[in-house]
């Protein structure tokens, strides 16, 4: 924050009487012109569980903003649901929300001048969208969780939004029926909150705890519980700790703190969303991070815990075991974990860590004792060939043959392919191919959970292969490899493929190749035109022709 940053908008000279009168009828007072002037970035919306519960937060934080000497300015920000939209067209407005989102709190905070801002977020791109504005503008910034939900129950077992997708398949394949079906999808999603698993959202929310920008055991706390307003109410007098410290969020998210949160993502077995979201954040941030230092760290951390979605247990029981602190303290006792990390608190990363254990509780196994852990090594691994010469990622953990070899089947976009694996024509050994869904051919590169979901719930998720220049759902599992990049919308080799190829997937050897003959590919290159766009007005449009490759973040800005 600049010195005369706050200048711009209180200072008592005359020209300034202009400012002062609109403030007045805010409710300003004299002597709030001096106080700092917050934003409070409230993504509240009734269109998804895991933003309806923000509202009383918002109004919490700003009575706490008010309490601690600041002035909140209270201001929308949008979200929309990945798991109503999932499998239909307006699914490629998801990640291009995350713009929307990054753009327009940095808009409200940049233009109105602020001297900090308590941003809230919920469903999945709320969070980096938030962290990406925060990065750009610099100024004191705290994230705040809206909180995970609470599982649904039936038959003995927890339930998530995912279980419902994977009940879809169940049932086409014949193994429950249309009662068993309703009363899974009716009991799934019992309240308010983001994806009881360790999904994108809950995974983002761990990160960034991780990374020293929200309050300890905030990502795991449920958005009832009265323990997420009073964290709230914290972090809202935190802010305005910061802001009197001139403590900024780049002398927070700096490469350690990156690093810190790679070592978070892989103990917790996180989603492969954050492959696409860390990048971008970083890039605001002005931190380089590409796609081999997630690779590095995959190799070298171990999956600490058995969460869903390949696992067995959801972000309330990772809460009850001890949160983010416990991981991560066995991160740092293993050397795993940057320590003289800054956080937002003016801790340090050992300093917020010290009266933590260093080994889990005994009488729980969510989080596994480092001698025994889920899996020796990470979760993702980044795959390199002629198929993906940028790179492509896939997720490792649940699966029991990381190596496919298989004939192609081959489909131009999401719809296509889901209507082949509902009318059973995909079966073992098949390894489906799904492009012109990636950023700029989508464009918005939508989330394939419904097909992965569909798979598995057939019995086929360890049978099949699935490549796709899309993303997935932080909710997905199975032998899938997305992000494929270069896209084919752009020319990559994934828009050579044909029906019958041999493709080739080994996590191990982090190998995704098409094995055809360099001749007939140089055939089918010149023969190739790149699709006219699917949209040519609009935010879509808009978005296809600034966004990045998928390797780079998406990113909209510099791309």
């Amino acid at each position: 924050m600049s010195d005369n940053h706050k200048s711009r908008v209180v200072t008592t000279g005359v020209e300034r009487a202009p400012n002062r009168a609109l403030l007045r009828a805010t409710g300003f007072s004299d002597k709030d012109f001096a106080k700092p002037i917050v934003g409070v970035a409230n993504s509240h919306s009734t269109i998804t569980p895991c933003n309806m519960g923000i509202g009383p937060l918002a109004a919490r934080a700003e009575a706490a903003l008010a309490a601690a000497g600041a002035m909140p300015q209270v201001f929308g920000t949008i979200t929309i649901s990945d798991g109503i939209s999932m499998g239909t067209e307006g699914m490629k407005y998801s990640l291009v929300s995350r713009e929307v989102i990054a753009d327009s709190i940095e808009t409200v905070c940049a233009g109105q001048s602020m001297d900090g801002v308590l941003a809230f977020g919920g469903c999945d791109k709320n969070m980096p969208g938030a962290m990406i504005a925060i990065a750009r503008l610099d100024i004191p910034a705290v994230f705040v969780y809206g909180g995970t939900i609470k599982p649904g129950h039936h038959d003995g077992r927890d339930l998530t939004i995912v279980s419902v997708f994977e009940a879809v398949g169940a049932r086409i394949a014949g193994a429950i029926d249309d009662r068993e079906l309703h009363e899974i999808e009716r009991k799934a999603c019992p309240g308010a909150g983001s994806c009881g698993g360790m999904y994108t959202a809950n995974t983002m929310a761990a990160l960034f705890e991780a990374m020293g920008m929200s309050l300890p055991y905030s990502a795991t706390m449920t958005a009832e519980d009265s323990e997420k307003a009073d964290s709230t109410a914290r972090s809202a007098a935190v802010l305005v700790e910061a802001i009197k410290a001139r403590r900024r969020p780049r002398e927070i998210l700096t490469r350690q703190a990156f690093e810190n949160g790679l070592a978070v993502l892989m103990a917790l077995g996180g989603s492969t969303n954050a492959v696409i979201h860390m990048p971008a954040i970083a890039h605001a941030a002005g931190v380089a991070l590409t796609l081999e230092d997630f690779d590095a760290f995959s190799r070298r951390v171990p999956v600490l815990c058995d969460l869903k979605p390949s696992g067995r247990y959801v972000a309330t029981d990772l809460h009850r075991a001890g949160g983010v602190p416990q991981v991560m303290k066995m991160l740092l006792a293993h050397g795993l974990l940057h320590g003289d990390a800054l956080t937002v608190t003016g801790q340090t990363i050992a300093e917020v860590l010290r009266d933590v254990p260093e080994c889990p509780p005994a009488d729980q196994d969510v989080i596994r004792p480092w001698a025994r852990p889920v899996y020796a090594h990470g979760h993702l691994a980044i795959l390199r060939g002629n198929l993906a010469e940028e790179g492509a990622l896939a997720k490792t953990s649940g699966v029991k043959v990381p190596r496919i070899t298989g004939p192609a089947r081959v489909f131009d976009s999401e719809e296509a392919c889901m209507a082949a694996i509902l009318e059973r024509r995909i079966v073992a050994g098949d390894v489906v191919v799904i492009r012109y869904e990636g950023p700029r051919g989508g464009p918005g590169m939508r989330e394939m959970l419904s097909p992965t979901a569909a798979l598995v719930g057939q019995g086929l998720g360890d049978l099949v292969g699935l490549v796709t220049d899309g993303r997935f759902s932080g909710g997905t599992y199975g032998m899938v490899v997305g992000h494929v990049a270069p896209e084919a919308a752009v020319g990559g080799m994934i828009a050579l493929v044909a029906d019958g190829d041999t493709v080739i997937i080994d996590a191990e050897r982090r190998i995704l190749r098409l094995d055809v003959p360099e001749e007939e590919l140089a055939r089918r290159r010149a023969l190739w035109t790149p699709p006219a766009p699917r949209y040519t007005r609009g935010t879509l449009a808009k978005y296809a022709r600034l966004v990045s490759s998928a390797s780079r973040g998406a990113v909209t800005d510099g791309a």
